[in-house]
């Protein structure tokens, strides 16, 4: 069996600790989202080492990392929950206009775009 590097350590541990807190943040219960320096306290190292051995490992940045899982999350509630957009971003830590614009740079599409247009082409209206 391979032995982890240190820097793969770290890597899983930070994905550990990202994957506990986005749970917290999908259930609403988290009140505010983590920051790298959050992340890199909890794991006790530098934000900069971190930020440079996640980008080593896995060629992303941590907020590369945080911000595609949490696209994920956001179109989970929007696809699966009849929630508001207005309360999924409030869930996520978001003002809901923020949320828009936050939604709408990384899918081309508005929370209610989004949602509205897969339950047209799913058969839900």
């Amino acid at each position: 069996m391979k032995q982890e590097t240190r820097p793969e350590e770290i890597t899983a541990a930070f994905y550990a600790e990202l994957d506990k807190h986005l749970t917290e943040l999908e259930a609403g219960k988290a009140e505010s989202t983590f920051k790298i320096n959050d992340l890199a306290e909890i794991l006790h190292v530098h934000p900069t080492h971190l930020s440079n051995t996640l980008k080593t490992v896995t060629g992303l940045s941590p907020c590369d990392i945080y911000e595609n899982k949490l696209m994920d999350i956001a179109r989970k509630l929007l696809l699966k929950t009849n929630k508001p957009v207005a309360e999924i971003a409030r869930q996520l830590t978001y003002d809901p206009s923020n949320f828009s614009k936050f939604f709408k740079h990384f899918q081309g599409q508005t929370p209610k775009q989004f949602r509205e247009s897969f339950w047209a082409e799913n058969g839900r209206v």
